[in-house]
């Protein structure tokens, strides 16, 4: 039986975890964990552990947290722990060739998508804004590009029809954390094939800034429906309803009314809450106004019917 290498496991937020968590259930020697520096997150901005760290502390797992891995200092470490193989996963920092060519099996990386498509740091986001239908995780030998290295392996699956973001993001790192272990299993075996891949085919999923978040109620329904999953639950579509942001969570097509001026707020029978497109009508499911509690749109009429404003935007 082949002795299992020798891991540096890099990763930070919540997709990572899944990674880690089966690595470890399947006797994996993780000789580190590297994970970025403790940061102020959630409503309260309080400086708290990455999920990453949080994981590697429940199973008393060695956790450095490098400002930059680049770093003389961090370089040194690294080369003390002197890995066989270093496994990213949403790690956050680019690694440089130092780090790339230290482990003897190299560095491999759990992409949420079907390389070479969606390359970049927000590529669940943009596989749902950009409705496609099947998607995948890659595991890929890592280089110098920004992913653009060999596959390893890849295993694709269907987007499902109403899927947000969330229940998307979840899927996907339980299937990478699988597929994972099968590549490292073939990886210390020595029996991986690495394609390059077409770079010609290449898209890019560049990170998703406040400002791409406001919804445009003049694109078409299949489109607004599809940036609001994208979107959702974090950051979230935005619209403005008399000079507040009201963030949209879930949306569906809607029924057939007579057009009018997109943004237009038809509230309908059973307390349900339509918003003209450029091609028709956009249900909305679930929203949050500002200050206000996420919630269902039965239960948001039920406090706005009287006051709400005829248009969004």
């Amino acid at each position: 039986m082949t002795s299992k290498a020798k891991i540096t496991f890099m990763g930070t937020p919540e997709f990572a975890v899944p990674s880690l968590e089966k690595l470890i259930s399947e006797g994996h020697r993780i000789e580190a964990v590297i994970t970025q520096p403790d940061r102020p997150r959630g409503r309260g901005r309080q400086v708290q552990p990455s999920p990453v760290k949080i994981k590697a502390m429940e199973y008393g797992l060695p956790v450095y947290q490098p400002e930059k891995v680049k770093d003389p200092s961090f370089l040194e470490q690294l080369q003390k722990i002197n890995p066989d193989l270093i496994v990213v996963v949403a790690f956050g920092q680019i690694l440089p060739p130092e780090v790339l060519h230290l482990p003897p099996l190299g560095c491999i990386n759990v992409h949420p998508s079907l390389l070479p498509k969606y390359r970049g740091p927000a590529p669940i986001n943009w596989t749902l804004i950009r409705g496609e239908e099947v998607t995948g995780v890659t595991i890929m030998e890592m280089d110098e590009g920004i992913d653009t290295g060999n596959i390893i392996l890849q295993e694709t699956t269907a987007v499902l029809p109403d899927e947000i973001y969330d229940e998307l993001h979840n899927r996907l790192a339980l299937l990478g954390a699988n597929l994972l272990v099968k590549a490292i299993d073939l990886l210390q075996e020595g029996k991986t094939t690495k394609s390059p891949q077409d770079h010609s085919a290449a898209t890019y999923a560049p990170m998703i800034k406040k400002n791409d978040t406001l919804i445009n109620w003049n694109q078409k329904t299949k489109d607004i429906i599809n940036f609001i999953r994208g979107l959702s639950s974090t950051p979230g579509a935005f619209t403005f309803l008399d000079g507040k942001i009201l963030k949209i969570f879930r949306a569906r097509q809607g029924k057939e009314f007579p057009p009018a001026p997109p943004g237009t707020i038809r509230v309908g029978e059973g307390n349900s809450l339509m918003v003209a497109s450029a091609d028709g009508w956009v249900e909305v499911l679930e929203l949050q106004l500002e200050g206000k509690k996420r919630m269902d749109t039965p239960s948001f009429l039920r406090g706005h019917r009287g006051s709400i404003s005829t248009k969004l935007g």
